[in-house]
């Protein structure tokens, strides 16, 4: 009838036909101008996240844009019947690129009422201010374009828009901006509005406020990654049609405490990374109809404050842990999506999440959770995603046969759970990624009956026993992590070649034999075979012509690297480690592309092979290379981390170090021969944190240059003949290792956390630094460093004068060793102050008077020596100084008491020196020799120290030392895990 009726209009008014015609001849030759205005590429950032993100398909829709048909019936384009105008145009996850003209045909289209442009790469162009003349548009989506800049603001005019997406994503190299202005009138204009998503838009300059009036008819507002700052509005939660709200990601923004509505239509809420109070959880249990709740990312204390700096966000206050999750969000029954990681909770996990029957999404990981897993939790049979890793959970698995029948991916890492495996891990259907490493559970891995499995995990166990046959019937299989185990028996390399998907495989450090008859045709990126017993370089690894890392250190590997071992990986490989075998000789390196190589701890001689100009981390530390080192080592412009400590090499250290050091952050010559002077120049924006040239034969000065490396930590110049005068300007480099005296008085208030001095190389893992010390009257080396080190390690040096008082401020020092040196006077009562003290050495000294009594009180306090001194009097009695020897205390005639055989039946005189209470009448002074001749930390503490003794010439210095409380910028975190170092 229609059909009909149309026909008879275009019989009896042709003009009407002509009119019709020439419209859509229109829009066809406009939208053809703008196909032609872009190429058709398939950029990776594009379709990822229209696949990931949007769950879209990508595909090019212009394609079939073919001329001379009508474009009513293209890809993506949708026309109004009645007149042939192009009313809605698709073009999402279309492989669209290039610059976005301003002039575009596209704003020729006067009718359009949708436009979604999202998922496509317009190459970092503006939107057009000729947006603001679609004044029929209800809908627009420009989202993840690549559009950047400023928002025009004539988008506000669309005032007839009912959905307005312009967000972008947090990879985006540039984000779209908006003043206080522009959304001010977005805000006010838009009064039809419904949804509104601004995600990832920079608005530092706006404050939330602005957002009070937006239309009560709003259904979806999302402003995450928009670094908001200032109160959100409470007014929002009482929009009576909210469904979805998102302003996760702004650190800054707070949210005061509010009552939750239980009439609430609320859904989504992500509240992930703000803050707010702790008040604000025991509300949300009002929100009877959310389905979506995320609050990760939250430290949920009142005393922890967050502020914007130039190289990110800084958290200070006291983030102690909030306590346990209330049992109340077990009433959130139409939950499907809980995410509350790394939310700073503790307690246990509440057995009221049974109750979430319809959950399919669990996020419980970085928390402080302990006790058991409750065995409601196998209540959850929608269950798809169960992530509690990081934690302090411990006891088995609830176990039921049938439990999780719809479970994809389990991640239980980093716990204390111990026991066998569940039985259901073994049979859960949809099951494909497992991680339960860094457990203690133990038993033998069962026959897996599920058929989807791509990723188990089960490193740094108890578990011992065969590996099951079924592991090799796993086609899905993409990586096995079994390291650091105690599994057995006979590998065959070969059946790994049945997994034609296996990408990654770690058999480490377990008592496994690998057995090859064939050359393996696996498919295999990483292999880690670290102590597995290899007394040979294994056939298998021919055949691996994909391989880009490979660990074969710590086995019994003998005599030189063989010749065909440069086939392995065709040119891929950029990862070998062969450290800690019994390697005796290098004839070249062939791998092109390597970049991080590991050599250490082998029996390697001859002159030092120059590796690839491609190679960041260059480890050859613990062997017999000698002769000099090749200029043509700076061909490596990129070297991050070079160590040759512990080898034989002689000669000048090369001058073009210095030129390396704008990447370069770790480097140890330690222990060589290396002779003549410190390389004289270091780059401007030089890069290291630890300059290490201990035990070598180096004279001349230290170069002035070394201020250029603003981020050093560590720098030992010990144990070389250097005949410089003490360099005062080395004052000026703001995190040298002694700064950490500055944190050590209020180490209480950041936490027990413990992270170690290193340094991070992206895909090659964290490598800590190491040092010497003296401790417990014991020279040793340290492996690690803790970040916030207690150990204060000044001996054998020529301090004079006395110990100041200020010393027992530092009330969680673990060590102090101010022996061999010429320091008089008494020994401060106020030591007695430290009690995480625990060792303490002062001899061979000047020192008189008593020992404090007050020292008995000390806990920990395992090894004391004042042995030749002049002390005298009652030595203390009881507690830990009844532990103590008569070695202790050797050379001091006038003491008496347990354990010297001398008694006490004599009245002592008075000390001869009685310090003042601040100790300023004190006269600490010493000669250059203080950098040169002290022992390990104390040749980096007594460096950095020394240089405020030289200017003040009084111990007033260590109380505005350790009074200070501008405190420099904490120093970087290890991102990676320790492949490396082990």
């Amino acid at each position: 009838m229609a059909s009909y009726l149309f026909l008879c209009l275009f019989l009896f008014f042709p003009h009407l036909y002509a009119s019709f015609s020439s419209s859509g001849s229109h829009s066809c030759s406009s939208l053809t101008q703008f196909k032609n205005s872009f190429s058709i590429t398939q950029t990776e950032g594009a379709s990822l996240s229209c696949n990931e993100i949007a769950g879209l398909k990508s595909y090019p829709k212009t394609n079939s844009w073919k001329e001379g048909t009508d474009c009513c019936s293209w890809d993506g384009v949708t026309c109004d019947h009645l007149n042939a105008h192009v009313i809605a145009l698709d073009l999402s996850c279309s492989w669209l690129y290039g610059n976005f003209p301003p002039n575009t045909t596209l704003f020729l289209l006067p009718h359009l009422q949708k436009l979604n442009l999202a998922y496509n790469d317009f190459n970092l162009s503006k939107i057009p201010s000729e947006f603001g003349g679609f004044t029929s548009l209800f809908y627009l989506n420009l989202s993840h374009t690549g559009f950047a800049g400023q928002v025009p603001s004539q988008v506000s005019h669309l005032s007839k828009l009912v959905s307005l997406d312009i967000s972008s994503s947090i990879y985006d190299y540039e984000k779209f901006t908006i003043d206080k202005h522009a959304l001010e009138g977005l805000v006010h204009n838009l009064s039809e509005v419904r949804h509104l998503f601004l995600d990832g838009m920079d608005m530092s300059s706006v404050n939330a406020h602005v957002f009070m009036n937006l239309s009560s008819s709003l259904r979806s507002l999302s402003l995450a990654y928009c670094d908001l700052q200032g109160k959100f509005p409470k007014n929002i939660f009482d929009l009576p049609n909210l469904n979805l709200l998102n302003l996760g990601s702004n650190p800054i923004l707070s949210l005061d405490p509010l009552k939750l509505n239980r009439s609430s239509n609320l859904e989504h809420l992500d509240l992930s990374s703000m803050s707010f109070s702790t008040e604000f959880i025991d509300s949300v249990d009002n929100l009877q109809a959310l389905k979506y709740l995320d609050l990760s990312g939250h430290f949920f204390s009142q005393r922890l404050s967050v502020s914007k700096t130039k190289s990110g966000y800084l958290f200070t206050g006291d983030a102690n842990f909030f306590g346990g999750l209330p049992d109340s969000m077990g009433n959130l029954v139409s939950l499907k999506f809980l995410d509350l990681s790394v939310g700073n909770l503790s307690g246990t996990v509440p057995r009221s999440l049974g109750n979430l029957l319809q959950l399919t999404h669990l996020d419980l990981s970085g928390n402080q959770f302990s006790g058991q897993i409750p065995s409601s939790i196998l209540n959850l049979t929608q269950l798809e995603y169960l992530k509690i890793s990081e934690n302090s959970l411990e006891g088995s698995i609830p176990d039921e046969v049938t439990a999780f029948p719809n479970l994809i991916y389990l991640y239980l890492d980093n716990n204390l759970l111990n026991g066998i495996l569940p039985s259901w891990l073994y049979t859960a259907p949809p099951l494909k990624r497992i991680d339960l490493s860094k457990n203690q559970f133990s038993g033998h891995i069962k026959e897996f009956q599920s058929k989807s499995l791509e990723l188990i995990w089960l490193e740094n166990n108890k578990l011992q026993g065969p590996l099951p046959s079924s592991i090799f019937q796993l086609l899905n299989l993409t990586g096995l992590k079994l390291s650091s185990n105690n599994l057995s028996g006979v590998i065959e390399f070969s059946m790994f070649s049945n997994l034609p998907n296996l990408e990654y495989l770690d058999l480490s450090y377990n008592s496994l034999s690998l057995t090859s008859n064939t050359t393996s045709t696996v498919n295999l990126t990483s292999l880690f075979l670290s102590s597995c017993n290899l007394s040979e370089f294994p056939q298998f690894l021919k055949g691996l012509k994909s391989l880009e890392s490979l660990d074969l250190s710590c086995n019994k590997l003998e005599g030189k690297i063989p010749q065909w071992m440069q086939e392995v990986g065709n040119g891929s490989l950029t990862y070998l480690n062969v450290s800690h075998n019994s390697l005796t000789e290098v004839e070249h390196f062939p791998w092109n592309n390597i970049a991080v190589l590991d050599l250490s701890s082998n029996l390697i001689r001859g002159n030092l092979p120059i590796p690839a100009s491609t190679i960041r981390v260059f480890l050859i530390s613990n062997n017999s290379f000698n002769g000099e080192v090749s200029s043509l080592i700076c061909n490596a412009t990129y070297l991050q981390i070079l160590d040759l400590s512990h080898n034989y090499l002689s000669g000048s250290i090369p001058q073009c170090f210095g030129n390396l050091s704008y990447w370069l952050e770790f480097l140890n010559l330690k222990k060589n021969k290396f002779y003549g002077t410190i390389p004289p120049a270091f780059a401007k924006g030089c890069q290291l944190s630890n300059f290490n040239l201990n035990g070598n034969l180096l004279e001349g000065p230290l170069t002035p240059s070394i201020l250029n490396c603003r981020g050093l930590e560590v720098l030992d110049l010990g144990n070389n003949k250097i005949n410089d005068t003490f360099p005062h300007w080395l004052g000026s480099l703001p995190f040298l290792q002694v700064l950490v005296l500055k944190a050590i008085i209020n180490l209480e208030k950041i936490g027990s956390t413990m992270s170690y001095m290193g340094v991070n190389c992206p895909g090659s893992g964290f490598y800590t630094y190491s040092i010497g010390i003296v401790m417990k009257g014991q020279d040793m080396d340290l492996v690690k460093i803790f970040t916030m080190w207690m150990i204060i390690d000044l001996s054998n040096n020529q301090f004079e004068g006395g110990i100041p008082e200020v010393f027992g401020k530092l009330n969680l020092l673990k060590g102090l060793n101010l022996s061999h040196n010429n320091l008089n006077g008494g020994i401060p009562t106020s030591i007695g102050n430290l009690t995480s003290l625990e060792w303490l050495d002062l001899s061979s000294n000047r020192l008189s008077g008593t020992i404090p009594n007050r020292l008995a009180d000390l806990p920990f306090l395992s090894s004391f020596n004042v042995s030749e001194n002049k002390l005298h009097g009652q030595i203390p009695q009881g507690k830990q100084f009844n532990t103590f020897g008569n070695d202790s205390y050797e050379g001091n005639k006038g003491l008496c008491g347990f354990p010297v055989s001398k008694g006490c039946n004599i009245i002592e005189p008075p000390p001869l020196n009685v310090l003042e209470k601040d100790g300023s009448k004190s006269n600490i002074t010493f000669g250059w020799k203080v950098v040169l001749i002290g022992y390990g930390c104390g040749v980096v503490f007594g460096m950095s120290v020394g240089y405020v003794v030289f200017q003040t010439g009084k111990p007033k210095w260590f109380v505005n030392l350790v009074e200070d409380q501008h405190e420099k910028r904490r120093r970087r975190k290890p991102k990676y895990s320790n492949r490396i170092n082990g």
